[in-house]
Formats: C-alpha cells, sequence, structure tokens
C-alpha cells in the first residue's frame, strides 16, 4: 500500500545533496546577511572557508578534487592570456559606452584591486570549484551548465547587458577550470575584467 501510495525509494548521492543545500543557502546569507563591516570579507568566508571547511572535515577528500591547485598550469597561464587579451577591449567598450555599466561600477573604485581579489575568490571557487567539480562526478560535463545557472542568476540587478550574458560567461568560466583542473585561472581571469570594468567606468577622473 505504502509502496504504491509513495513510488520507488529515491536513492541520492549524500554529496551531490550536500552541495546543493550549501550552496543555496550560503548565496542566501549573502544575500540577506553582513557577516562582518566589509562584504568581500564575508565571501571569503562564505564562499571560501565554508566549503573548504566541509570538504576537509566531513567529505575527507582534499581540496584539489574539488579545483584547489594549479591544475595544469601550463594551459592555465595560457587560457588566462587568451581570456585577458579577448575581453580588454570588450570591457572597454562596455564600460566607456553603456550608461548602465558606468553607474553600477564607477562608485566601486576604493580598495582596488584588493577589493575584487577578496570578493571573487571565494565566489569562483564555490561555483568554478566546490560546485563544477563536486557535480562533475555526478554528472560529468553536465556540470558546466548546471554551475552556470546560479552563477548567472546571482548577477540579478546588475546591468542587464551584463547579467543576460552569465550563462554563458559562467560556462567560459567553467570550462577553463574544467581544462585546467583548478579554480585559479577562472578567477584570474574574472579578478582581471572585474578590476577593468570598474576602472573603465570611473573614467580618467
Amino acid at each position: 500500500m505504502m509502496n504504491q501510495l509513495f513510488g520507488e525509494k529515491l536513492k541520492f548521492d549524500w554529496r551531490i545533496v550536500s552541495i546543493t543545500i550549501l550552496s543555496t543557502l550560503l548565496l542566501m546569507v549573502d544575500y540577506y546577511h553582513r557577516l562582518t563591516p566589509y562584504y568581500y570579507w564575508d565571501r571569503v568566508i562564505l564562499y571560501l572557508f565554508i566549503p573548504l571547511f566541509v570538504i576537509l572535515v566531513f567529505f575527507r577528500e582534499h581540496p584539489g578534487k574539488y579545483g584547489f591547485s594549479l591544475g595544469d598550469w601550463k594551459a592555465g597561464l595560457l587560457l588566462t592570456a587568451l581570456g585577458i587579451l579577448l575581453m580588454t577591449p570588450v570591457i572597454y567598450y562596455l564600460g566607456s559606452g553603456d550608461p548602465s555599466m558606468q553607474e553600477y561600477y564607477k562608485p566601486l573604485t576604493n580598495g582596488l584591486p584588493w577589493t575584487t581579489f577578496l570578493d571573487l575568490i571565494g565566489w569562483e571557487f564555490l561555483f568554478r570549484g566546490w560546485i563544477l567539480f563536486g557535480y562533475a562526478r555526478k554528472f560529468g560535463a553536465e556540470a558546466l551548465w548546471l554551475q552556470a545557472v546560479p552563477f548567472a542568476l546571482m548577477h540579478n540587478g546588475k546591468p542587464e547587458i551584463e547579467t543576460l550574458s552569465t550563462i554563458f560567461g559562467g560556462f567560459a568560466f567553467g570550462w577553463v577550470a574544467w581544462r585546467t583542473k583548478s579554480f585559479v585561472w577562472p578567477f584570474l581571469i574574472h579578478w582581471f575584467i572585474a578590476t577593468l570594468i570598474i576602472v573603465v567606468a570611473a573614467g580618467p577622473g
């Protein structure tokens, strides 16, 4: 009777469940609360320290399995240089020519480049390390799109032209991490992009 009502017994990978629930909660906590006076330190705690703690203490795994290493550093250096080369003219065009980008990013110049460094190092590990490589064990290359979805949704509220592109940008960052087996290289590309867009939006003055 009960089997007919509820159907077959569901079986879950407890690591996938843990990564999904914890990542969702961390993103929500970041949205609703401030843990420190500075949002970028919050993101280091939420997106870097907590996932690393879970990996080490509860999963009992090496963080390198989640991209916390240099990986294929030769490919990483080449892809980082290529990413910077390709994105620089795009960022310059958007930062200097789109009023919504200028309005959003111009006030964020204080503390550069360290504010963007701290803001993004945990952010990139969450998506291109913890989620990507955690999901990849179960879903393979599909994890590239799966991690790009919450990444894109977390851009709501930013300039529309940027937000609409983030599903593709998230995939591209994910592919760099996938190729190099490291979150470091997409982080470096993202750090450069974020810093440059603020500098360009602020203008020469």
